[in-house]
C-alpha cells in the first residue's frame, strides 16, 4: 500500500512536488509509477522509476516538465512538476509494480490519491 501526498491548487505555470510513500517500511517491488485520473476521463499512466538503477521513463506531454525521483533513506518517490497548466489537473496515484521490457506493470493496491488542480 502507499500513500500520496503534496497535492493543491496551483496557477497555470506554477510548480508541485507530489510525494509517495510506502505504507510499510520499504516499497514491496522494484519499480513505482504515477498515474493521474482527470474528471470524466480513464486513469492515464504518467511516468516510472525504477528503485534499484533509478532509471526513470515519462509519457511524452509531460518530458521536460515533470521528473520522478527516488529517496531511499525516506522511502519516497516524488514527482516534481513543473510549468503546470489546465490540462495537468487532476486525480494522481502512485502505485509500485515492475517494468518488463521498458512497460510498467502492477497488480497492487491503489492509494487514495492527491488532487492537483491547476487554475487558469
Amino acid at each position: 500500500q502507499v500513500v500520496e501526498s503534496g497535492g493543491g491548487l496551483v496557477q497555470a505555470g506554477g510548480s508541485l512536488r507530489l510525494s509517495c510513500s510506502a505504507s510499510e517500511r520499504t516499497f514491496s517491488d522494484d519499480a513505482v509509477a504515477w498515474f493521474r485520473q482527470a474528471p470524466g476521463k480513464d486513469r492515464k499512466f504518467v511516468g516510472w522509476i525504477s528503485l534499484s538503477g533509478g532509471t526513470t521513463h515519462l509519457v511524452d506531454s509531460v518530458k521536460g516538465r515533470f521528473a520522478i525521483s527516488h529517496n531511499d533513506a525516506k522511502n519516497t518517490v516524488y514527482l516534481q512538476m513543473n510549468s503546470l497548466n489546465h490540462e495537468d489537473t487532476a486525480l494522481y496515484y502512485c502505485v509500485t509494480g515492475g517494468v518488463y521490457d521498458g512497460k510498467f506493470l502492477s497488480d497492487d493496491d491503489w492509494g487514495q490519491g492527491t488532487q492537483v488542480t491547476v487554475s487558469s
